[in-house]
């Protein structure tokens, strides 16, 4: 152990103050030593940050490139030294499905090859389709009778918003200290607007135009759709065009592309030029096991009588399947299993039971979280809680990107902020210091939440994660900083510590009533 770290750590948890009057933490400032120095110089997790991207490729839920992850990451977390190693069943889930061939190109008025991929759930064409283009704009259900007739053996182009709005900032931001200061600051009153009947009416209208605009495209005979969705400089978003469910209408094969190519296609067509556009996609549905799944594990707690309870981490597995999913969510899985690496390797004996989990189907809807927490602790809707739901002492989660933590947002639990002030105080050299009373949903967390338990997610910066990486095809190993996550794992590891080693666990906030039905 370096001495001089040990010495300055020590001193920092000394003078470190908390906020506001309460009992000081007790850290141990050794074993935080130890922490820091096994994550930032014998660090692994750029290492499993490959093999989660480059190795094991796309991880689509329910798909071969989940289930490849699914069994590395147990086999790397029992190789880690970690007990009971599991992939564990939340529920049913839908169809798997993966991408064998994709191709598309402009054939004429010349031959130009097109950025895309198809859209998930989509299924495959009859072998290469070189059609004619339909440009299609239609915002309301009235406007597609416009289009009656027009587009039997066409390839259709969705409109696109134009022109492009250009880069005006940055590709690589980071909250400033100004940034931090007001997270940091007493929130007002939540500005989100409730929904209303008209807000409610247009996502109504919405997904009924939605329904109706697939079913034309269906019943009129397309052979194939191009569609795009934001992005710009050839990265574009990517999402599903057809459901998962095992008994989703029939669909047509869609490719969704990068707006540039998708914008020249519509200029020509609205010049009066003739656009040709060759398609080939081969896709692979699975329907033998529509059930979706959590690998788990732990490291069991030491103490006769916390052991029973439990500290849980985790991160979501999926991702999307335009590119390898590095920003969404293998950083954040890499960082938690570092964290679990870091805690065994440093020899620590944690009190309570340390359980990481690695989440399935988070992106269509936060399903593994969700299901894990009401098989495990509680069902939301009826708010009838199970004996394990006492023994969570919290849950941390990470999946903002792949920047570093700055600090964690203590989801409006006035009685925890204080107590993560000083948790984080010897990490302020390292840029983590902030905490916010402040919620921040779309992520793993909120199944905790939702039910009346301590789930957090950490601030991090933003770095390239809007707009370049979420959901789009620059999603790659080559987005992430392994400084940043060397830091990131190391705050990850000695939160987790530090709430395996409390007398107590942390508090929580009022039980939340049963959730009415959406």
């Amino acid at each position: 152990m370096n001495k001089l770290m040990l010495l300055t750590l020590a001193g920092t948890l000394a003078t470190a103050a908390p906020a506001q009057a309460q009992t000081a933490e007790k850290l141990d400032a050794a074993a935080l030593a130890k922490i820091r120095d096994e994550g930032m110089n014998r660090s692994q997790v750029m290492q499993t940050a490959f093999y989660l991207t480059d190795v094991n490729g796309p991880r689509l839920a329910n798909s071969d490139g989940l289930k490849r992850a699914n069994e590395w990451t147990k086999a790397q977390l029992a190789k880690y030294g970690l007990a009971n190693a599991n992939i564990e069943a939340w529920g049913d889930f839908g169809r798997g499905w993966d991408i064998e061939k994709s191709y598309v190109a402009m054939t004429a008025p010349y031959y130009h090859a097109l950025v895309g991929i198809p859209k998930a759930w989509t299924p495959s064409t009859p072998g290469p389709v070189r059609k004619q283009v339909v440009v299609m704009k239609a915002a309301t259900e009235a406007d597609l009778a416009q289009y009656k007739g027009q587009l039997r053996d066409k390839i259709v182009v969705m409109s696109v918003a134009a022109p492009l709005k250009p880069a005006t900032e940055g590709a690589i931001r980071r909250y400033s200290d100004e940034d931090l200061k007001k997270m940091a600051e007493p929130a007002a009153a939540s500005t989100r607007p409730t929904p209303d009947a008209t807000m409610l009416a247009s996502r109504k209208a919405m997904v009924a135009m939605r329904t109706a605009l697939a079913d034309m495209l269906v019943s009129e005979g397309a052979a194939g759709v191009l569609s795009a969705r934001g992005g710009i400089y050839g990265t574009f978003n990517t999402s599903n065009g057809a459901p998962y469910a095992a008994d989703a209408k029939p669909a047509l094969p869609e490719i969704e592309t990068a707006p540039e190519d998708q914008l020249r296609i519509i200029r020509l067509v609205e010049a009066g030029v003739p656009v040709e556009v060759e398609m080939e996609t081969k896709t692979r549905f699975q329907t033998q096991d529509l059930k979706g799944y959590n690998v788990v594990a732990e490291i069991p707690g030491t103490d006769k009588k916390l052991k029973s309870e439990v500290v849980m981490l985790g991160g979501h597995l999926d991702s999307w399947h335009a590119a390898t999913g590095a920003t969404d969510n293998a950083a954040g899985c890499a960082v938690m299993m570092e964290a679990v690496r870091i805690l065994k390797a440093s020899g620590l004996k944690p009190r309570r039971t340390i359980r990481i989990a690695l989440w399935g189907e988070e992106e269509e809807g936060l399903h593994g979280s969700r299901g894990y927490v009401k098989n495990h602790f509680a069902d939301p809707a009826t708010m009838q809680l199970k004996p394990e739901h006492e023994k969570l002492a919290a849950y941390f989660n990470l999946d903002n990107g792949a920047g570093k933590i700055r600090g964690i947002y203590a989801q409006g639990n006035e009685a925890a902020a204080p107590i993560f002030q000083q948790w984080l105080a010897p990490f302020a050299d390292l840029g983590a210091s902030t905490v916010t009373l402040r919620n921040t949903g779309s992520t793993d967390h909120i199944a905790f939440d939702a039910v009346g338990l301590p789930g957090f997610q950490f601030i991090q910066d933003g770095l390239d994660y809007f707009p370049t990486t979420h959901h789009t095809n620059q999603d790659t190993y080559d987005r992430l900083i392994a400084d940043d996550l060397k830091q990131a794992s190391v705050v990850v590891a000695s939160f987790v510590y530090d709430a395996a080693m409390r007398d107590q666990k942390l508090p929580r906030k009022p039980l939340p009533a049963p959730a009415e039905p959406q």
